[in-house]
């Protein structure tokens, strides 16, 4: 049985950026102090967004890590699920990340997939 607070962790299933309310800027991986306004700079964790597009992206051990851009103009490297092409929209989905064992404890987690595709598979 997992531990409830494993489960509770906030970044444990989603990703959490940080936001400056000084200057309105978005940070990934999180900061505890802005890097534009230094310590005049006051932090808050922040959702990101549900969508963006491909800046950049290379395939390594048949994975697709990709440089995304969001809406609210926040860049993260990150995994895409899918064909993806430069400018390509992708949206984050809930995905399996791997497992311990195959008795272990399975991890999920945010990952990014095409817009297009996900809309065929709806279909």
């Amino acid at each position: 049985m997992v531990p409830r607070f494993w489960r509770k962790i906030k970044y444990r299933y989603d990703v959490v950026a940080s936001y400056c309310e000084n200057c309105g800027n978005y940070y990934y991986p999180q900061r505890e102090i802005c890097p534009k306004c230094r310590r005049k700079g006051k932090i808050k964790d922040a959702k990101i967004c549900d969508e963006g597009r491909v800046l950049s992206y290379t395939i390594l051990d048949g994975k697709c890590i990709a440089l995304v851009e969001l809406e609210n103009g926040t860049k993260m490297l990150t995994e895409v699920c899918g064909k993806v092409e430069i400018g390509s929209k992708v949206r984050k989905a809930f995905r399996r990340y791997g497992e311990e064992s195959e008795d272990g404890i399975i991890y999920y987690g945010t990952k990014f997939v095409p817009i297009e595709s996900d809309k065929k598979q709806k279909a």
